[in-house]
């Protein structure tokens, strides 16, 4: 389980590493180039002390009321709170323009072979819709392995192409990397993990992760926790969109109580379609219209501790409107500021 998990996590890391170009060698007959650069003890404090005094939190997020969601709010509707102390909102923006980064994890489990197909359609047809030049996407299909099918690109046809490549892996044939004897297995978990922490962390602007599952994990060597931790400190919301032929189970199904927290801890929310299309078309468009109507927010928390801790984050912008964002964040801790 440890080296297959590895084997695609090793993959994922391997597409971030950008190409290194050879440099220009001086002329031998020449003289060296002058050098602007500063000295190495004073640029290296500088940027040091840059780094210590920079602590914004960003905040994404939506509000709505029973006729929809809510587009004209100003910094003074709303009032936060870090720990249940009062914190002051710095800058606050409704984010229409701002890149946006989607990752695609896609299960493809036996438990999925009746929906894959429309699962194929809408995911193509959704970010034919949202992307646009500046906004880049990632496919990842998970079952027994995790596997990226699509790396980032702003070109929704090649999600497309890869998405049509997509096929139900069970394992037979192949032996079990769970570790449980048989072959079977839902490394959800684990995609999650890989995507926010591999592939998302080091990206900027908005980042969401859809996650298409019947919401069943089966051998993960990630734990929820972590896989949710791993989203939080990458400021990534996940949308969990919960499809299945629940006849695949016989009438048992576990998965929606895990997904709830996956999603709504990290500002984002599950919708359940059950195995039909036409709710899951609608289920893409909703997710469309939020990131269409978010609010970006962002504060100097007043404890400034680097411990590394989890705080929790309650946001509010009246009493009639329900706002949907992350529940905290993890403070920088002391190793990230040496």
């Amino acid at each position: 389980m440890r080296s297959a998990l590895l084997s695609a996590s090793l993959l994922l890391l391997g597409l971030l590493a950008p190409g290194l170009g050879a440099q220009e060698a001086p002329s031998p007959s020449g003289p060296p180039p002058a050098s602007n650069a500063p000295p190495a003890p004073e640029q290296d404090e500088a940027m040091t002390t840059l780094h210590e005094n920079v602590n914004l939190v960003d905040l994404f997020f939506t509000a709505r009321d029973k006729q929809g969601f809510i587009t004209n709010l100003a910094k003074s509707d709303c009032a936060l709170m870090e720990d249940k102390t009062p914190q002051t909102i710095k800058n606050f923006t409704q984010e229409k323009k701002l890149p946006l980064t989607i990752g695609i994890l896609l299960d493809t489990s036996g438990s999925q072979q009746n929906v894959l197909p429309i699962e194929q359609q809408s995911a193509a047809t959704f970010l034919r819709d949202v992307l646009t030049t500046k906004d880049e996407a990632f496919l990842i299909s998970f079952d027994i392995n995790v596997d990226l099918l699509a790396d980032f690109t702003n070109r929704a046809s090649e999600i497309r192409h890869a998405l049509d490549k997509a096929t139900i892996n069970t394992g037979a044939g192949t032996g079990s990397v769970t570790g449980n004897g048989t072959p079977r297995g839902t490394l959800l978990y684990d995609a999650v993990f890989l995507a926010a922490h591999d592939k998302l962390s080091t990206e900027a602007g908005r980042k969401v992760l859809i996650v298409l599952t019947d919401g069943e994990d089966q051998g993960s060597q990630e734990t929820l926790k972590s896989a949710t931790e791993a989203a939080q400190k990458a400021n990534a919301i996940i949308y969990v969109i919960l499809i299945a032929d629940r006849g695949f189970y016989g009438g048992f199904y576990s998965g929606d109580r895990e997904m709830e927290r996956l999603a709504t801890d990290t500002g984002g929310r599950v919708i359940n379609v059950g195995n039909n299309g036409r709710k899951l078309e609608d289920a893409f468009a909703q997710i469309q219209d939020e990131l269409r109507t978010q609010y970006l927010l962002s504060y100097t928390p007043t404890n400034s501790k680097a411990d590394g801790t989890y705080r929790k984050i309650e946001l509010s912008c009246g009493k009639d409107l329900k706002v949907q964002t992350r529940k905290g964040y993890y403070a920088i801790s002391s190793v990230d500021t040496q």
